[in-house]
C-alpha cells in the first residue's frame, strides 16, 4: 500500500476523571474511508489500528489487482449491463403499477392468515436412547486367579547321610559310632531345614490365597457399587427425560391451544367482516392494502376510517415522494469507471404524476375488488406526500390529491385501457394540474383522529363539559354553541361572526365575514343536531341559501354524518360538510371538550 494513501494520526485526550485516553485517526484516501479508534492503553489502540490497516491493505490490493487485471474491463462492462437491466426493469415495474394489480385477486384468503406451522420442538423421548448409549456401562473387573501351591523341596534321604565305614572303622567300633553320630546330626539338621522350608511354603501360599480372595471380594464389591451407581444414573436419565416429555407435551398442548385460539380469531374476524361489523371491515381493508406489493422505496403507511351508516371508507394514504421514485436509466463503463445516467427532471415529474394517479386508482380498485361483504359503497381517498418544501426548506406533509368514488361506477371502468389522470378527473378528483409541485389541497373527506362515533362513549381532553352529549343537548343550546365556536375560529383571523335569531326552522344560524381578499367573504353557517344521517335535501337547501344570501361559501355542521349522495352533491360547490367528528376536533381546537353518543341520544329521545 502506498504510504501517501494512508494517514494515521495519534493524539491523547483526558477524561473527566483525568485518565489518559489514546486516540488514533486512520484515513485512506484511495478507498475514501475514515475510522476513529480509542483505547485506554496504547498497545490496545495499536492492535485496533493494525487490524484495521491490514483490512485496508487487503481491500486495496484487491482493487489494485482488479484494475490491473485484463478481466477488469469485461467484468465492469458486465456489471454495467446487469445494472442497466435492473434499472430498466424497476422503471417498467413502476410504470405498470396499475396494470399489475389487475391480474391479482385482492380478496383476502383467510386461510393464509391462519397459523399452519407445526410444533417444531423435538420430542425428548427421541433423544433418550442417545443419552443411554452415552452412559457407558461399567465393565466387571477380572478376578485374580487362585494361586497353586508350590511343590515342597525333596525331603532329605537318610541313607544319603550314612557314612562310608572303612575296614578299620568296622574293627574299631568307637570310631564307627562317632562317624554314625555325625551323620545323624547332619541328617537331623537337614531334615529340620526341610521342614522349615515346607512350613514357609505353606504360610506364603496361605497369605497369597488370602490376598487373592480379599482382592476378588473388593473387586466384586466395587463392581456392585459401580453397577448400582450406573443403574441410578440410568434411572435419573429416564426420570429427566420423562419430565422433559411431560413438559414437551405441555408446551405442545399450549402451542396448539394458542394456535387454535388465533385461528379461531381469524374465523371470528371473517364472520364479523361478512356481517359488516365496522371494526372488522377496517381490519379487513387494512389487510387488503398491506397485501399490496410496491417497490421497497415506497412508503407503506395509511389510515382508514369507516362509517357503517353510509358505507363510506376514508383512506388517508402516504404517497411516495419524487425522491422515492427510481431515476436510474442506464449504466455504462467509460474511461475505466462506471457512469450512471438518469432520466431527466421533466421525465421524473411526468413519472411522479402518473404514478400518483395509478396508486390512487389501484388502491380504490383493490378495496372494491376485495369487498366480498359489500360493506363499502364509497371510497374517499386522500393522497399525502411528506417531503421538503423547496421554498422553505422544511418538511411538510400535504394532501396533494383527493377523490371519492362509488363502487358501482368505479368497477364499471376498464382500468387496463384508461389514462390514469383522465380517469381521476372523470371521478371529479381534486388535485393541482402538476402533482409534482406538491401543492396542498383540501381533502374531500378526512379521517378524524378524534372520531369516536362507533363507540358507546367518547371524551376529549378539554372543553365545555365532558359529560355533555352534543347529540342530545337542547337544540337551541347546540346552535348557540356552533355560533360561539365559529366566532372563535373566524375572529382569530380578523373575521367577524354575526349571529341570527335562534330558530328551529332550519334557516341560517350564523353569518361569518372573512376579510381575506381571495378566499374570504360572506359565509353562511347552519347547524343540525341530528341523530340520523343528514340527507341530500339539507345540503341542497344550504346551497340554495348560499345563492340567496349572495354568500361565497356555506358550512353545514351536524352531530351525525352525511350520506354519499350529500358528498356527491357538494362536489365542486362552495360547500363544506362537517360531521360530528369534525365538530369535536374544532371544539378541541378552541379549548372546549364534549362528546357525541348517537346511540345514547336516540334512547333519550325515545324516552
Amino acid at each position: 500500500m502506498k504510504k501517501d494513501l494512508l494517514d494515521i494520526r495519534y493524539r491523547e485526550e483526558y477524561t473527566r476523571s483525568y485518565d489518559t485516553k489514546y486516540i488514533a485517526e486512520v484515513t485512506h484516501s484511495g478507498l475514501n474511508e475514515y475510522r476513529l479508534f480509542s483505547a485506554n492503553e496504547k498497545y490496545i489502540l495499536n492492535s485496533k489500528v493494525n487490524a484495521y490497516v491490514s483490512k485496508l491493505e487487503e481491500k486495496w490490493n484487491k482493487i489494485t489487482i482488479k484494475q490491473n487485471s485484463s478481466d477488469y474491463k469485461n467484468a465492469s462492462q458486465k456489471e454495467a449491463e446487469v445494472r442497466t437491466q435492473e434499472a430498466v426493469k424497476l422503471l417498467k415495474d413502476v410504470d405498470n403499477i396499475l396494470i399489475h394489480t389487475l391480474s391479482i385477486d385482492d380478496t383476502v384468503d383467510w386461510e393464509t392468515l391462519k397459523d399452519k406451522t407445526s410444533f417444531n420442538e423435538v420430542n425428548p423421548i427421541l433423544g433418550l436412547q442417545e443419552k443411554l448409549d452415552a452412559l457407558i456401562k461399567p465393565k466387571k473387573s477380572i478376578p485374580l486367579q487362585i494361586p497353586q501351591k508350590p511343590n515342597y523341596p525333596f525331603q532329605p534321604d537318610y541313607n544319603s547321610y550314612l557314612p562310608k565305614l572303612s575296614f578299620l572303622d568296622k574293627i574299631i567300633k568307637s570310631q564307627a559310632d562317632k562317624k554314625n553320630s555325625i551323620a545323624n546330626e547332619q541328617f537331623d539338621k537337614a531334615l529340620e531345614i526341610w521342614k522349615k522350608q515346607c512350613q514357609d511354603i505353606d504360610i506364603n501360599h496361605a497369605d497369597r490365597l488370602k490376598e487373592v480372595e480379599t482382592s476378588n471380594l473388593s473387586s466384586k464389591k466395587k463392581d456392585a457399587e459401580l453397577l448400582i451407581l450406573h443403574e441410578d444414573k440410568l434411572k435419573k436419565i429416564r426420570q429427566e427425560v420423562e419430565n422433559e416429555v411431560k413438559n414437551w407435551e405441555k408446551q405442545k398442548e399450549e402451542f396448539s391451544k394458542i394456535q387454535n385460539e388465533n385461528n379461531n380469531k381469524v374465523d371470528e374476524l371473517k364472520g364479523k367482516y361478512l356481517n359488516c361489523d365496522p371494526i372488522a371491515v377496517l381490519e379487513y381493508c387494512e389487510i387488503v392494502l398491506n397485501n399490496s406489493q410496491y417497490p421497497d422505496s415506497f412508503p407503506k403507511s395509511f389510515q382508514l376510517d369507516y362509517n357503517p351508516e353510509n358505507k363510506i371508507l376514508v383512506v388517508e394514504y402516504s404517497l411516495p415522494t419524487p425522491e422515492n421514485l427510481p431515476t436510474l436509466n442506464e449504466v455504462k463503463f467509460l474511461k475505466d469507471e462506471l457512469k450512471e445516467y438518469h432520466i431527466s427532471d421533466a421525465q421524473i415529474q411526468k413519472l411522479f404524476d402518473a404514478t400518483m394517479y395509478k396508486i390512487t386508482l389501484r388502491t380504490i380498485h383493490e378495496l372494491f375488488e376485495a369487498d366480498k361483504a359489500e360493506a363499502v359503497e364509497v371510497v374517499s381517498f386522500n393522497g399525502w406526500v411528506n417531503a421538503i418544501n423547496k421554498a422553505t426548506g422544511k418538511r411538510e406533509n400535504n394532501c396533494i390529491l383527493s377523490i371519492q368514488a362509488k363502487k358501482e361506477e368505479f368497477i364499471a371502468v376498464d382500468l387496463e385501457h384508461v389514462d390514469p389522470k383522465t380517469c381521476f378527473k372523470n371521478f371529479k378528483g381534486v388535485g393541482s394540474s402538476k402533482l409534482s409541485g406538491l401543492t396542498a389541497i383540501q381533502p374531500i373527506l378526512k379521517v378524524s383522529r378524534t372520531d369516536k362515533r362507533f363507540t358507546s362513549h367518547y371524551e376529549v381532553a378539554s372543553g365545555i363539559d365532558s359529560s355533555t352529549n352534543l347529540a342530545s343537548m337542547d337544540w337551541e343550546d347546540f346552535e348557540h354553541l356552533i355560533r360561539e365556536v365559529f366566532a372563535s375560529e373566524f375572529s382569530s383571523n380578523g373575521g367577524e361572526v354575526k349571529v341570527t335569531q335562534a330558530s328551529r326552522d332550519g334557516g341560517v344560524d350564523a353569518i361569518a365575514f372573512d376579510p381575506d381578499p381571495i378566499r374570504g367573504g360572506k359565509i353562511v353557517i347552519q347547524a343540525k343536531r341530528y341523530t340520523n344521517t343528514v340527507g341530500v335535501a339539507a345540503v341542497r337547501d344550504l346551497y340554495g341559501t348560499v345563492l340567496n344570501e349572495g354568500a361565497t361559501k356555506g358550512i353545514l355542521v351536524t352531530t351525525a354524518d352525511y350520506g354519499s349522495d350529500s358528498y356527491e352533491f357538494a362536489k365542486g360547490k362552495p360547500l363544506t360538510l362537517m360531521n360530528g367528528s369534525n365538530l369535536l376536533y374544532l371544539l378541541e381546537k378552541h379549548g372546549h371538550k364534549a362528546r357525541i353518543d348517537i346511540r345514547e341520544a336516540k334512547i333519550e329521545i325515545k324516552k
